[in-house]
């Protein structure tokens, strides 16, 4: 028995063999932008944790930059986007009050 996936067939047009090569492509592009996504929200989350104020306000700033971008191409969900920076924002200023 082999892996669980069936075997995908090649396209017979050529516009058909366009799209799969483009959707290669694209695929590799979403993929790296939606791990730079989580990447700069783990680094936030991070920063929080550690109690470090400085380094969480920075690294916030550019987690909001990277959450924007990804959001304005269709990765992830505006909604989605805003509910994490929001998430974010209110830990970050949570510790910078406590402190």
């Amino acid at each position: 028995m082999a892996s669980g996936k069936p075997k995908k067939k090649n396209p017979r047009l050529a516009s058909g063999r366009k799209r799969v090569r483009q959707d290669v492509k694209i695929n590799a592009a979403n993929t790296s932008l939606r791990s730079k996504y989580r990447t700069a929200v783990k680094n936030v989350e991070k920063a929080v944790l550690a109690g470090d104020k400085t380094k969480a306000a920075e690294l916030f700033a550019k987690m909001q930059a990277v959450v924007d971008t990804v959001a304005d191409k269709g990765i992830f969900h505006k909604n989605k986007a805003a509910r994490d920076k929001s998430r974010l924002a209110t830990k970050v200023k949570a510790l910078a009050l406590a402190a």
